[in-house]
């Protein structure tokens, strides 16, 4: 069932049962309202009546008596199938109009004299009442009086018809007129769906209509729309990684392959000339190695946050790991180690975030790597990495004393392959700033660098302190 059926056939129900509650009470209140009407003219006959009879019986001679009982049913008979009996206090009958001659149960003239006035239905129109009438010296009268009332039955048949047409008739024309506007409330939709259709993954520039106003459809074309520059984003980010990763991992191949062939190109060589190409294959191979694990690295670091496993860790500890292994690396340079805690927020385990470990240690290793490979070996000047705690952050700062970068070349640090001009000739392949990021931004950190050319460089990696 489309939308547009379900919002139509939704309506029209709500409406149905909207117009049948209406209906129903209108009816009833009319129900209630007749009967009570009728009710109360009864009542008044059956006074009339107990009236007009006593006042005959008062005449003097039976033939002026009977002609008055003739008047009274001539004159008064106007409701149909009217029945009215007088009961005098031995509950006799004393009076009888009617042609139905029904009998009156003892224990309904029981039940008035006893209430005073008593209603019974007989049917959903047909009703009897009874009235205890009181004649100062005469006793007390049961006058009961019974009558169809045909007119309300008239009135409430032709109700009920009219409001049974008149829901079938909103019916109909609330089907159409659904149908119509829920047409036109859907056309938006309609036309998302069509340009939805035309974009493709190789034209990814294409954008929805935004619409007109502020309604829902509108706030969905521009999520779907921001939905799109991300997906755009990432594939441009894509292919540029594509691209650029073929380019680098194709400069040691080329290498490796130049050299076997200028190898295989002379048939007899020095042990030297072959120890040498050896050599020179063997560091290409390696330099492919450092690259294709930096490549997996990132590829790992990009994950699904939720997917990667974390422990609670010291980073004082992985710090010192770190400055080992990079002191194997490279043992001519000189890293001191400043481990601080923020005065006055101690906390039960200092230096403790939540991370991966392995992680971790990799965006140590690349800070400290960087600072070790830009740093002129005959400096004097140390690369000096703090490590500062407090109660809500962890935060380590590696300064170096080396050549620097320009303001141009700051800003694109994160870009993957990406080398500063000033350390293009330093061995590298300008992913261990974007991979340190990722991995920051998988452990809700952040990273930042500032650096000037000539005056060295100031790497911060922020941590989220474990709770």
């Amino acid at each position: 069932m489309t939308i547009r059926t379900r919002l139509t056939v939704q309506f029209a129900a709500i409406l149905v049962v909207t117009l049948l509650l209406f209906a129903a009470v209108i009816y009833f209140f009319t129900y209630q309202s007749r009967h009570e009407a009728f009710t109360e003219s009864l009542f008044l006959r059956a006074r009339v009546v107990a009236h007009v009879y006593l006042d005959g019986t008062r005449r003097g001679d039976e033939r002026s008596r009977a002609s008055y009982r003739r008047y009274l049913r001539q004159f008064y008979r106007t409701l149909p199938a009217e029945e009215v009996h007088v009961f005098d206090a031995r509950n006799r009958l004393v009076f009888r109009e009617g042609r139905q001659n029904q009998a009156v149960p003892v224990a309904l003239l029981q039940q008035v004299r006893q209430t005073g006035r008593e209603v019974r239905f007989e049917g959903r129109f047909h009703q009897t009442v009874g009235l205890l009438y009181k004649e100062p010296g005469r006793g007390n009268f049961v006058v009961v009086a019974s009558s169809v009332d045909a007119d309300s039955e008239e009135k409430l048949g032709n109700l009920l018809t009219v409001l049974t047409f008149g829901l079938l008739v909103s019916l109909v024309v609330v089907g159409i007129g659904g149908l119509i506007f829920a047409g036109q409330a859907l056309m938006p939709m309609k036309r998302i769906i069509r340009e939805v259709d035309s974009i493709t993954a190789s034209d990814l520039h294409q954008r929805l209509s935004p619409g007109q106003g502020r309604d829902e459809v509108s706030l969905l074309a521009q999520r779907f729309n921001s939905l799109l520059d991300r997906l755009e984003t990432a594939f441009v980010g894509q292919r540029t990684f594509v691209r650029d990763a073929s380019h680098e991992l194709r400069t040691p191949l080329a290498a490796i392959i130049g050299q076997l062939e200028v190898a295989l190109l002379q048939q007899e060589r020095p042990p030297e000339e072959y120890q040498r190409v050896l050599r020179t294959t063997l560091d290409a191979a390696r330099l492919l190695k450092d690259l294709t694990n930096g490549l997996l690295q990132i590829a790992r670091a990009s994950d699904d946050p939720s997917q990667v496993p974390r422990i609670r860790l010291r980073l004082d500890e992985l710090l010192l790991m770190a400055h080992e292994e990079l002191h194997r690396r490279h043992p001519t340079r000189r890293i001191d180690l400043d481990f601080r805690e923020a005065p006055g927020e101690a906390t039960a385990i200092p230096f403790a975030v939540l991370g991966n470990e392995a992680l971790v240690l990799v965006a140590f290793l690349n800070i400290l790597e960087n600072a070790c490979k830009f740093t002129d070996a005959s400096s004097a000047a140390p690369i000096v990495a703090t490590l500062t705690a407090s109660r809500s952050h962890v935060q380590l700062l590696v300064v170096d004393q080396g050549p620097g970068m320009s303001e141009a070349d700051r800003q694109q640090v994160f870009v993957p392959f990406f080398r500063a001009e000033a350390v293009r000739m330093v061995p590298g392949h300008g992913i261990g700033l974007p991979l340190t990021a990722k991995i920051m931004e998988l452990h809700a950190g952040r990273v930042e660098v500032a650096s000037a050319l000539g005056k060295g460089t100031r790497v911060l990696l922020d941590f989220p302190a474990a709770g």
